[in-house]
């Protein structure tokens, strides 16, 4: 119910009292309606941020699964630069090793031993601390001969070498006879060398 005069008057009120009341009222709802009008515009206003917060938060998310694809795009490079570069140092390794092998084949052919032999000694041999110098030939030739000469004497080709016209079989150590593919299976060096060597027989056939 609203508050009048004329009800402040039926409760004989004096005038003076009524005016004052009705004043402090007025204000009371003046008052009253700019705390409504106050939390009006901060609901308005709070509205506004929560839209606002909602589109910043979309964009996040957005962002988050854009950051999130390049982080794939970016482990997926990685793997790549990975693959390359195991595949480059496999190749590398490769030439290198072709170019040892050349580099050993002309010491060999050097050292006199027969071109049969070749393929069947560079299987065998480690060749892996051979040194090259810009034009790819080997380091220390005349030492790295020598050393052929005395490892692989009995492949060296001289004027009175008769190979496998020898009419005397190899001697029986007495353990099973062994074969090509058996010698290159060895995986020590000189295990294989020596294997080769006492089955000379083999390779002079070749």
């Amino acid at each position: 119910m609203a508050l009048t005069k004329k009800m402040l008057t039926a409760m004989d009120i004096p005038a003076e009292k009524i005016e004052e009341i009705m004043n402090n009222h007025l204000e009371s709802i003046e008052a009253l309606r700019k705390e409504r009008d106050d939390a009006k515009a901060d609901v308005d206003k709070y509205k506004a941020e929560a839209e606002r917060l909602g589109s910043v938060e979309k964009d996040l998310v957005k962002a988050q699964a854009k950051l999130e694809d390049a982080d794939k795009v970016s482990e997926k490079f990685k793997n790549l630069q990975n693959e390359f570069a195991e595949y480059k140092a496999d190749v590398d390794a490769k030439t290198v090793r072709t170019s040892k092998e050349n580099a050993y084949k002309k010491l060999l052919k050097e050292a006199g031993v027969s071109e049969k032999r070749i393929d069947s000694i560079i299987k065998v041999s480690d060749i892996s601390s051979i040194e090259l110098d810009e034009d790819g030939n080997a380091k220390n030739k005349k030492a790295l001969v020598d050393s052929i000469k005395g490892e692989w004497a009995d492949f060296i080709v001289t004027a009175h070498e008769h190979g496998a016209q020898t009419p005397n079989p190899p001697a029986n150590n007495g353990g099973a006879k062994m074969s090509k593919d058996d010698i290159f299976k060895i995986k020590d060096t000189a295990a294989r060398q020596q294997a080769m060597l006492e089955n000379k027989e083999l390779f002079l056939n070749d």
